[in-house]
């Protein structure tokens, strides 16, 4: 995502800390002296930080910032959980460090922002971490103009970029090649569709690690010529233009932003109905959900939606306004201006 920093105005100032990785590194001590002499030098009224690792090296270095050079005017600290690595990740001893960590920090937080309801409940009610008090909701927002521009025209001409004749339907999804995306259950809901809809074509957008195993997966299941592996891919105004169905099997999601671009993009939306999708698909008009693993009923969804072209695009033009209206960029910088005012007046 470094492209996207590079075309920030007023530029940011970046700590280049490569290797940095979610276990425990020899790199960290040298890490947090750089966050600790940057506040030193900024000397920030607000700190605010993201994701687990980061979150524990910047919180921590920040509270030793307003216990020395920052005593006299401390900086309000914040933390934004996006989602969790608390459950399903590692293994039981190393969860219930993880837990411990994620409280002591919360110890210094100055306010816990989620982004949903679900996930606040769950840090909260499930693991214990800080207080209820403490939290704020403030769901994701992108600029989702190039999605909601999408119309006919440009429809018609991803197809021709993409080579997909304009009678096939299509089904996507978009992300990294994961354990947690569960791509294995997309190949087996699309072996299940393709019995149902001989025309459908399916779109996989995203690489990583797992990728010569779904490739060999697909091969398997006979749908080499029906799979397309696209690796990643930045011109996703094109890809979700040319989708009739966006279909997520996610094994957990925090805010699935995926999703959220593509019902902007006026795409009918499939998932599994975990994390935070059902905060995204909170009813049947904006998409439809099936339990985690349930290839059967995700095929079942996804046929009808294929089948009936009036009901898609009336699901797809529900997606589109709940997406604008709930994840749009205007909407987040409010949130946040919010969120900071209420810390420092």
């Amino acid at each position: 995502m470094s492209y996207l920093v590079e075309q920030a105005d007023p530029r940011p100032r970046t700590l280049h800390v490569p290797g940095l990785q979610s276990r425990p590194s020899a790199r960290e001590p040298g890490v947090w002296w750089q966050i600790y002499r940057a506040l030193r030098a900024f000397q920030p009224d607000i700190v605010h930080t993201h994701m687990a690792k980061a979150g524990a090296l910047g919180r921590s270095a920040a509270a030793a910032y307003n216990r020395t050079a920052g005593r006299a005017r401390p900086a309000a600290i914040v933390h934004t959980y996006h989602g969790h690595v608390l459950e399903g990740y590692f293994g039981r001893v190393a969860s219930a460090t993880f837990i411990g960590i994620e409280r002591r920090l919360a110890a210094i937080t100055d306010r816990l922002v989620t982004i949903s309801p679900r996930l606040r409940d769950e840090l909260a009610d499930r693991y214990r971490i800080g207080d209820a008090r403490q939290y704020r909701v403030v769901p994701l927002g992108f600029d989702l103009g190039e999605f909601a521009a999408i119309d006919e025209t440009a429809r018609a001409r991803a197809r021709d970029l993409l080579n997909i004749p304009a009678s096939a339907r299509v089904v996507t999804t978009a992300g990294r090649l994961t354990a947690i995306k569960n791509h294995e259950l997309f190949l087996d809901t699309a072996r299940e569709i393709s019995a149902a809809c001989p025309d459908a074509i399916f779109l996989i957008a995203g690489d990583g690690e797992r990728r010569a195993g779904l490739e060999a997966r697909a091969r398997d299941a006979g749908l080499a010529g029906r799979v397309r592996f696209l690796g990643w891919r930045r011109d996703l105004d094109v890809l979700y233009a040319a989708t009739d169905v966006f279909l997520l099997t996610s094994r957990n999601e925090g805010t699935p932003v995926a999703l959220i671009e593509s019902m902007a993009a006026g795409c009918a939306a499939v998932a599994t109905e975990v994390g935070g999708v059902a905060d995204v698909i909170a009813t049947p008009e904006v998409g439809l959900l099936a339990p985690s693993g349930d290839a059967a009923s995700l095929a079942g969804h996804v046929a009808v939606l294929l089948g009936d072209g009036a009901k898609r695009r009336a699901m797809g033009d529900a997606g589109r306004r709940l997406a604008l209206a709930r994840y749009g960029i205007d909407r987040l910088v409010a949130d946040v201006r919010a969120l900071y005012q209420e810390l420092r007046g």
